[in-house]
């Protein structure tokens, strides 16, 4: 009763433009200040876009054209495959699938799947690149990890890389998502120079406030001349968000996996290098594990 109360004097106090100017300014734009409906948030150390969209697209038709031939032929590709089977393929190869390459570093245009990022998004002092390695047979991410802080009063932390998997996307820009539930393992090959890794898997979310969970688990590197097969199974991430272990566990959907990546923050100055030949899943039937961690119940007070 109280809070209809309290409601109905502000809906009687909004009649007052004055009122409504002061305490609503979003509601009662200016002619210098229009509205903005997305998240005016920017990075520490990073200056304001005030670019307008429209500046940003190339509306000439040439591009129009192209681009229309591009997400039709996709269109035209995505019928296909659904007619054919899951992923393109007939139903009983896939299921009696027990091995899949997801990436693999072979060609330039392999390495446009990815994006890298570090801390000089917020102000920070570290690099990273990525590139084929020797015989166009691997991808290596390198660079110099710097935990120094930006100046900038608001950045408590810094010292961080990510290399991360592009969302897929099919025609028409529309969101997609990868299925692995045929699937119970991770499979890398790789070559560190010794570092701890994380890895990094993101699934679909629902809500606004899902946006920053991540599912991770550790990847350690052994810094030697030979290479790594590091199975990792998918019962084994643990649910974060913003980077804090929450309390709350999860098991992953493996049937709507939108990235994966890999962070280094070991808080040790200096260069590194991750090289890395395959990504891939496999099927391990000797592990019946659903989810490694135990569940707690709360009573609500």
């Amino acid at each position: 009763m109280a809070l209809t109360l309290r409601m109905n004097r502000g809906l009687n106090q909004c009649k007052n433009y004055q009122w409504m100017k002061s305490h609503c300014p979003a509601f009662c734009p200016t002619s210098h200040h229009p509205v903005l409906y997305s998240s005016s948030y920017r990075r520490p150390g990073l200056p304001p876009d005030n670019t307008p969209f429209w500046k940003k697209t190339d509306f000439s038709i040439k591009n129009s054209v192209t681009r229309f031939k591009k997400h039709f032929g996709l269109l035209m590709k995505e019928g296909v495959d659904h007619l054919r089977g899951p992923g393109g393929k007939p139903l009983r190869e896939n299921l009696l699938e027990q091995t899949k390459v997801v990436w693999e570093f072979r060609q330039p245009e392999d390495l446009q799947k990815w994006l890298v990022s570090s801390d000089v998004e917020i102000g920070g002092k570290s690099q990273a690149f990525l590139k084929l390695g020797n015989n166009s047979q691997m991808a290596l991410f390198y660079g110099v990890l710097n935990n120094d802080v930006p100046r900038d009063g608001e950045t408590k932390y810094s010292g961080y890389c990510t290399l991360r998997s592009k969302a897929p996307k099919g025609a028409f820009n529309r969101k997609l998502s990868y299925d692995w539930s045929n699937f119970n393992t991770l499979h890398l090959r790789v070559r560190g120079d010794g570092r701890p890794w994380m890895v990094n898997i993101q699934s679909e979310t629902y809500f606004s406030g899902q946006w920053d969970d991540l599912y991770n688990y550790f990847l350690y590197t052994r810094g030697g001349p030979y290479w790594q097969d590091i199975k990792i199974p998918l019962s084994k991430f643990f649910l974060t968000s913003r980077g804090r272990i929450q309390d709350g566990q999860y098991p992953l959907w493996p049937d709507k996996i939108t990235t994966l990546g890999f962070t280094l923050a070991d808080r040790a100055d200096g260069p590194f290098h991750l090289e890395i030949d395959f990504i891939g899943l496999c099927k391990d039937l000797a592990h019946t594990e659903e989810f490694a961690y135990e569940l707690y119940k709360t009573t609500p007070i």
